[in-house]
């Protein structure tokens, strides 16, 4: 599932934010992202040389129709499943960060081998968050029990506590700390990737949109190489916790448009 001829490319919206361990207002994101991508502010064309708007490859899928708070694995994980059984694979807009796990749930179905690159300020690998494991605080506590991958790399982690140490050696995630940036070395991945960005992994001061503002993050510039740089296929992505209520001037609308446009574009090649 790997050759580009064969594979189209979709946006799917999960405005869902009844997870959010902290402020709603992410489930307005998915609408105010595809308005930017829409308006007169932006063309179609990627760094990559993917042109959007031309390309007969990328499409929009609507949004997941959530019935209920209690139902949103459900939901989310039969919309994925029949999109990506019609060879359609994803880029989904949260919604908070919990999204990822259902998704997640349907991609293990589709791809045996799967790595995920996760860029967040937070590992959100709690156990359990205020007596809710399904938080957006804990999704990949959820998807390395399952063993919905095999290999979990975070970047621009900058809010680890005991527990969440714990839980990184537990699950034998390579968290990549930004005390710790530059990296090293480049990333290199032995498997399809799929990439799970939380905007308040970025720098508040690039992006000021989001629930929880965790100054020392990555620029903008540096996320848009990373996204570049992944050295297979990538398969799937999901843009997550852009939280409208907190933007400032639209600043975080149209990061996350352009993120859209270069995960779109190098899904695509």
């Amino acid at each position: 599932m790997t050759n580009s001829n064969l594979f189209k490319v979709a946006l799917l919206g999960i405005p869902f934010d009844e997870n959010s361990s902290f402020e709603r207002g992410p489930a307005l994101a998915p609408e105010i992202i595809r308005k930017v991508l829409n308006s007169g502010s932006l063309n179609g064309s990627t760094e990559l040389g993917i042109n959007l708007r031309e390309s007969e490859r990328w499409s929009d899928a609507g949004d997941v129709d959530i019935a209920s708070p209690t139902s949103f694995i459900e939901d989310i994980e039969q919309r994925c499943d029949q999109l990506l059984s019609k060879n359609t694979r994803l880029l989904t807009l949260g919604g908070d960060h919990s999204i990822s796990y259902p998704v997640l749930k349907s991609y293990a179905k589709h791809f045996d081998q799967l790595s995920i690159l996760h860029i967040d300020a937070h590992s959100d690998l709690y156990d359990s968050f205020k007596g809710n494991r399904y938080s957006n605080a804990c999704p990949f506590a959820r998807v390395m029990e399952d063993g919905l991958c095999n290999r979990l790399v975070q970047v621009g982690i900058r809010t680890l506590n005991l527990h969440q140490e714990q839980q990184i050696a537990k699950f034998e995630v390579e968290s990549l700390e930004m005390r710790h940036w530059p990296l090293a070395q480049p990333l290199v991945f032995e498997h399809p990737v799929y990439l799970s960005l939380d905007i308040d992994g970025i720098d508040p001061a690039f992006a000021p949109g989001v629930s929880h503002r965790e100054p020392g993050g990555l620029t903008t510039r540096e996320v848009i190489n990373l996204i570049h740089q992944i050295n297979m296929p990538l398969v799937g992505a999901d843009i997550v916790e852009f939280n409208p209520n907190k933007d400032i001037d639209n600043m975080t609308s149209q990061l996350a448009a352009k993120l859209v446009k270069e995960v779109a574009g190098k899904m695509l090649l």
